[in-house]
Order: C-alpha cells, then structure tokens, then sequence
C-alpha cells in the first residue's frame, strides 16, 4: 500500500508539472517598449501584467524599461519588441527617414505638454514670450511650443524675438529664475514645482502661484503616447490575432487604473518606479486626465487631432510630407473593445462619467 501510494503521488506531481510545461508552451512570447522607466505614465501596462490581464489572453509579456539611448521606435522596427509607446510625430519621424511602423491604439488623446511660468512674469499668453526667456527640451519636445509662437508672429529661431533656452528635464532653471516660462508635462514637471518649498511663505508652492500655457488650449496640441508595432511584423500569420489580445488587456489595464485608482499606484510603487509616492499618485490621476474621457473608446483615433498632429509637424519639418496612408489604423483597437464589451458589458469603455481624483502633493514628492 505504501509504495502504491508514493507511485501515486509521483503520478500526479508528473501530471501537474506536465500541465504546467504545456500552459507554458501555449503562451506567446511579447515585448513592450517603454520610453521611460516605471511609473504612472506606464501604470496601465504594469496592471495588466501584475494583475494577470495578458495571461489571460495567452501572452506573456515582457516589459522593456526605456532610457535615454533607448529610442522605441528603434526598437521596434528592428525585431527588438513587438510594441512600443511614443509620441506620434516622433513615430512619423522615423518612418519618412525609412522604417515601417504603424499606430494601432491612440491611447492619450490628448496632450501632456504645458509652459509654466510664474505669476510675478506677467506671461499670461503665448503673445507674451515675446522678449522673454523661454525653456524647452528639445529633442523633438519643442514643436507644440514653437508652432504656437509662430502662430503669433513670434519666430523662434529669432534671438530678437525671444531667446530659447535649452532646458534639463527638470524645473531647476525655472525656480533659479533662469528661464521666464519652462516646458513641463501635467504629470511630471509641474508637480516638480509643486513639491518645492517656496522661500516666501515657508510652504509648498500652490497652482495660484503659476501661470500655465496648455497647448491643447493654444491649438497646437500633438497626439503623444500610442502604442505602434512594426506593420511588416502585423502581415504576419497570427500578428494581428496577438495585437488584439494584447490591446484588449492593456486596455483592461488602463480601465482597471481608472477605477481602482489606489490599487494601480500600488502596483507601480512595486515595479521599482524612482519616483515617491505622492508624485506617482500625481502622475496617475493626470494621465488618467489625458485618456479619459476617450469620446469613441480608448485606443480609438480621433481623426481631428491626427490632422492637427500632421499640421503641426509639417509646419515644423519633422516630416516633410504628409504621412503614408496606413500610419494609424483604429480596426485592431475597436477588435479589442468589442471584445472586451461582449466580456464585460459592465465595462465603461469610454469614461463618459470619469472625474479626478484630489492629489495632496508632499515636499519632493514623497
């Protein structure tokens, strides 16, 4: 009987680990290419692997962290990932200078981008850089700002006109009084400045204290983080099948830090981010602000803004001609709603009723 027994339980532990082995072998191997390191920006991706949503689908996807050398687009195109996120006129870039790649989910559908400046400045319009020192990154970060200004006759490549300076990405320049106006994302930058002591009251700066250019405001707003694959790798048997388990979970992913907000900054703080609490539970609520709401589901195009990215980039040079048709596709991204509908009807895909949540922010953003 005893040897009976340990037969029988040799036969069911070979039985469980060959299950186990062959549910590994059904998973298809994925890679995501990040712009960045961990944090909210991200938070969505994060949830759907942490919390078993691209398991589900059959994927096992492997999150590549970004870095300053590190350009997704590159990525991507050479076999290195089969998703990347950017910014769309970056993409737009590197495909007129030869690569393939298309947008298959818009997830942001709308811009991040802001010029912040201080109250005692004056600078209340983009009229108003005229004379002054105004920041930017650079590095392809510029092209809202400098639209703008040509937009009110003010040429940026004209010292007379006002004087461009390179900033870090930081507010450093900004708070030493060294730029009138800096550049800063809603989700990073300017939470920076709300996270410094100012010297005059002993407190935390407050919103009041700053004046804030939003692009989308101006007109000149570009579409920024989608998720784009390469379209040579999408002809392959099975491609798009993947593209749209992925895009279903990822969604899932982003719906789930919309509302299971605290649970989402969670699972970013586990993921290693550098960033303190208070600025990702910051930085969570503006993206959440930046996808939601997303008027015909998210991932789904909005072909005014595309327009409007196009313009914007044409009118800078980042492209040259109009982009090939084919550049974005929304068939993938509706595939994965529908699915995600019949699955979960009670699902607000949309976010028609999304609100904010209230952010206290804590000195260095802790």
């Amino acid at each position: 009987m005893k040897l009976s027994f340990r037969l029988l339980v040799v036969f069911v532990l070979l039985v469980g680990l060959s299950a186990v082995a062959l549910n590994a072998q059904d998973m298809t191997p994925v890679r995501l290419q990040l712009q960045w390191v961990a944090q909210s920006q991200f938070a969505g991706y994060f949830a759907a692997k942490d919390l078993g949503f691209y398991e589900a689908e059959g994927l096992d996807v492997t999150i590549l962290e970004g870095a300053v050398e590190i350009v997704p687009q590159q990525v991507v195109a050479s076999g290195g990932a089969e998703f990347g996120i950017a910014w769309v006129p970056k993409v737009l870039e590197s495909n007129e200078q030869g690569v393939n790649l298309v947008n298959i989910a818009q997830v942001f559908q709308r811009s991040g981008t802001l010029q912040v400046s201080f109250v005692d400045t004056g600078i209340e319009s983009v009229e108003d850089f005229a004379g002054m020192n105004i920041g930017t990154w650079g590095f392809g970060n510029e092209h809202e700002l400098f639209a703008a200004m040509r937009a009110v006759e003010i040429d940026p490549e004209n010292p007379e006109d006002v004087t461009i300076v390179q900033q870090p990405f930081d507010m450093s320049l900004l708070l030493n009084g060294e730029v009138d106006a800096a550049q800063a994302m809603t989700y990073n930058e300017y939470a920076q400045v709300l996270e410094q002591i100012n010297p005059e009251t002993g407190e935390l700066f407050q919103p009041e204290d700053l004046n804030v250019i939003n692009f989308n405001e101006v007109g000149t707003a570009m579409l920024q983080d989608h998720i784009f694959a390469n379209a040579d790798w999408l002809a392959e048997e099975g491609s798009e099948e993947i593209a749209v388990k992925f895009l279903k979970a990822s969604f899932r992913g982003w719906l789930h830090c919309r509302d299971n907000f605290d649970e989402c900054v969670s699972v970013v703080l586990d993921n290693g981010t550098t960033l303190g609490e208070s600025h990702q539970t910051w930085q969570l609520n503006e993206i959440n602000k930046l996808i939601w709401p997303s008027p015909a589901g998210i991932g789904i195009m909005d072909e005014a803004l595309w327009a409007q990215t196009v313009a914007v980039a044409l009118e800078s040079t980042v492209i040259t001609e109009e982009p090939a048709e084919g550049a974005y596709r929304s068939d993938l991204a509706q595939a994965a709603l529908d699915a995600l509908a019949e699955e979960y009807p009670d699902l607000d895909l949309m976010g028609e009723e999304f609100e904010p949540v209230t952010v206290e922010l804590r000195e260095g953003g802790e």
